[in-house]
Order: structure tokens, then C-alpha cells, then sequence
């Protein structure tokens, strides 16, 4: 079931998607197919330059790669935290969702780190799979959504449908899938390191093809108060000076024979060989992400257990961000935030603004998620609306009240 939206904001969410979703043919998401677990038929979020899609066969090891390894412990398993199935009445995995650009927008309350968040609205489905479902329980409860229309990225933690047009959740972000967006520094996102967890997964139609071109998610039982690009927020639980800053990317040497292994096991361990793995929480040790998906051959997977943490390098870090050294910046400064007169309710609005140092904009309520400077709303009743403009050093707010005659 979808959620009820009022009839005012079936007519501006129409104008809108008319207004800003992408053409087909300028659209990079339009081929994804549309759905839960939706192929992205070879579609790699985020630019080639993004630090998730940058091959570092060739990049230096760390000077302190054997301790950290050491802490570690390098007998410690190589583990999928995916599969086929249920275990203990919970899939294996973490689920996402293709919705199209017409998706209706839902509010989001949050409920722990809302000051570190993305406001809505997003285009949550209200039956979105959770996390662990059928039985989510107490867990991470991960919500990720896919608008393929828009090529937007969606993500929360702690996620709790409130029935039609809300979800609760402890924290989230949006993403958008052409750009290199950054969480501002020592912000959370829906994943401890201030990552997006979507491009991180091992799925089930990449390995299928035969190449996964991005590196991988993966937890470690502990990390220090530190982190490093792409990473921007740090939740510690140690403080050993080789315990693990969030980021940290590990690489399978190149020396370490992979011939043995099933097929769709040597498209894993090429991943790690080319693109590494990224430490983004904190968890069991060695643990890899992955979707959800039937097809996937569980005891196949199970042999990822004889590679140890001792078959990989830790990459240089560099830079490393303590509390010390964090950088700071001008948030960004919007100029001006203006809106067009109504003609009465349910009339076309205009809303356009100017910003200095924004990287990505979000307009509250009834829009959400949005690229360029301006777009049409349709309000019934007098509203005023709030625009979100952040960078990497903060967000930045302002605010125009839509008088409706």
C-alpha cells in the first residue's frame, strides 16, 4: 500500500516532477529497473572520481598496516553478511528499493540525530523493506531508496513507517548519485561514518554481470575517535592508536590466489584486489555488505571464510582528521530565497533562490531534494517554506512565506 497524500500535494508533487525530473535522455538512473533489489544494469552510483569508484590497485600501503592488521587480529575471517534466506527469522543483508521520479514524498521525523540529518520530505514507500525483515527488530532498521527518476539516493537508520506520510528515524541523508557529495565534517548520515551505505554493497546483479567497479562496505569490531575522506563523522569505542578510523580502506594483495573460489566469489575478491573495502561502522570484525537477494548460493559465500584479515593491506591514511585538525569553512550563504505571488489555492508558486559555497539544496515541505534554483510548489493554504543549503562545513537555512488570497 502507498501512502494517502492529499489531493493539493498530488498536484504539486506532479508540478514539480514535471519541473525537475530528468529527461531520459540526460538521466544516467534511467535504465536502473524500478522495484526492491531493482538491476542497475551496470549503472555505478557517484562520478568516476568518487573515492567509492577510484581503483587503488597501485595505491601505498600504510606504515602501520601489519600493527593495524595486528589489533585486527589476522586470523580474523573474512565474513559475508549477505546471503539467500533467513537466519534467525531475518534476511541476510541490507534491502533497497527503486521507486520512480513520481514516487509520492512522505515527512521524516527524526528521532536521535535530527541536527546531523537531511530534513524531508523523501519518496519513502510505506512498505519499504526494513532492514531484517520480516522481523526487524531492534537492529539498524536501514531503509535505502533509489528514485530513479530524479537520481536521488535516499538512506536511514532506525526506521519505523508511522502509517501514511511519515516514518520515523534516528538519522538520514540524501545522496545525489551524479555528484561527490560530502556529509559536512563530524556529521552522521544513516551509517556511523558518514557514508552512504548504497554504494558500498555487494549485489546480486553486479556479480551476476561478472565486475564489481566500487568498493566495498565493511565493520570492524572497534575504531577510534578519528576519520578519514571519504568518511566524515567518527564513532569511537577505543582508543588504541591502531584501532581503526572510520574510512580506512583495506586492500586484498595482489599476491593472493583467488583461482580456487566459486565464480561469483572471484568477482568479490577482484573488488577487494581493485577497489578495496571501507571501514563505515562499528560491528563484527571483517564483515562485508551486501543486498539482499534469493539467488544468492549461501554455502558458495561461505567460502570467503578461509580468506583472513591477514590477506589484506591496510591503504595510507592520509589524511587522518582528529578533533584537532578537523577543517572548517563558511557554511553556505543563501542571498536571497523568494517566492512568486499565488492565485489562489492549489495555483502555481515559484520559488527561486541564490547561494554562495552550496553544494546541495533541499526545500521543506511538500519538495524535498532538489538540483538548480528554483521550482514550483502549489500551495492551498498560506505556507511558508524552509530551504536547507549545505557543503562539507554546515547548512545554512532561510525561509518565505507563500500568501494564498
Amino acid at each position: 500500500m502507498q501512502p494517502r497524500v492529499l489531493p493539493s500535494l498530488l498536484l504539486a508533487a506532479s508540478l514539480l516532477f514535471a519541473a525537475t525530473s530528468l529527461s531520459a535522455q540526460n538521466n544516467p538512473c534511467n535504465g536502473i529497473s524500478q522495484g526492491p533489489e531493482g538491476s542497475l544494469n551496470g549503472f555505478v552510483p557517484f562520478p568516476a572520481s568518487s573515492l567509492w569508484n577510484t581503483n587503488v590497485a597501485n595505491a601505498p600501503v600504510d606504515p602501520n598496516s601489519g600493527a593495524i592488521i595486528n589489533f585486527i587480529g589476522s586470523s580474523t575471517p573474512l565474513h559475508p553478511d549477505f546471503g539467500a534466506g533467513l537466519y534467525d527469522g531475518q534476511t541476510i543483508g541490507i534491502p533497497y528499493v527503486v521507486v520512480p521520479g513520481n514516487q509520492p514524498p512522505v515527512n521524516i521525523n527524526y528521532t536521535e540525530y535530527g541536527d546531523q540529518s537531511d530534513p524531508g520530505p523523501m519518496p519513502i514507500p510505506l512498505n519499504a523493506q526494513i532492514e531484517g525483515y520480516p522481523s526487524p527488530g531492534d537492529g539498524d532498521r536501514h531503509v535505502l531508496v533509489l528514485d530513479k527518476g530524479n537520481c536521488w539516493l535516499y538512506e536511514l537508520y532506525y526506521s519505523f513507517p508511522q502509517g501514511p506520510g511519515q516514518w520515523n528515524a534516528g538519522s538520514g541523508a540524501v545522496w545525489d548519485l551524479e555528484a561527490n557529495e560530502q556529509r559536512p565534517y563530524t556529521w552522521t548520515s544513516a551509517d556511523a561514518a558518514g557514508l552512504p551505505i548504497f554504494p558500498g554493497l555487494v549485489r546480486y546483479d553486479e556479480v551476476a554481470a561478472g565486475a564489481i567497479n566500487h568498493a566495498i562496505r565493511v565493520t570492524l569490531h572497534y575504531s577510534k575517535e578519528a576519520f578519514t575522506p571519504p568518511a566524515s563523522h567518527w564513532a569511537p569505542n577505543s582508543s588504541n592508536q591502531y584501532a581503526a578510523p572510520m574510512g580506512m580502506r583495506l586492500r586484498l594483495k595482489a599476491s593472493f590466489n583467488i583461482s580456487g573460489y566459486p565464480p561469483e566469489d572471484q568477482v568479490i575478491l577482484t573488488a577487494l584486489k581493485q577497489y578495496g573495502m571501507i571501514m563505515a561502522d562499528n560491528g563484527s570484525s571483517l564483515y562485508i555488505t551486501g543486498s539482499v537477494d534469493p539467488r544468492w548460493n549461501n554455502n558458495r559465500l561461505g567460502q570467503l571464510h578461509s580468506v583472513t584479515a591477514s590477506d589484506f593491506d591496510v591503504l595510507l591514511i592520509s589524511p587522518l582528521y582528529t578533533p584537532q585538525n578537523v577543517p572548517t569553512g563558511p557554511n553556505p550563504t543563501i542571498n536571497s530565497f523568494t517566492a512568486s505571488s499565488s492565485g489562489g489555492p492549489g495555483q502555481p508558486v515559484t520559488l527561486s533562490w541564490t547561494v554562495t559555497n552550496g553544494e546541495y539544496y533541499i526545500v521543506s515541505p511538500s519538495v524535498g531534494a532538489i538540483r538548480g534554483n528554483n521550482v514550483v510548489v502549489a500551495p492551498r493554504t498560506t505556507t511558508t517554506y524552509t530551504l536547507y543549503a549545505t557543503n562539507q562545513f554546515g547548512r545554512t537555512t532561510a525561509q518565505v512565506t507563500v500568501t494564498v488570497p
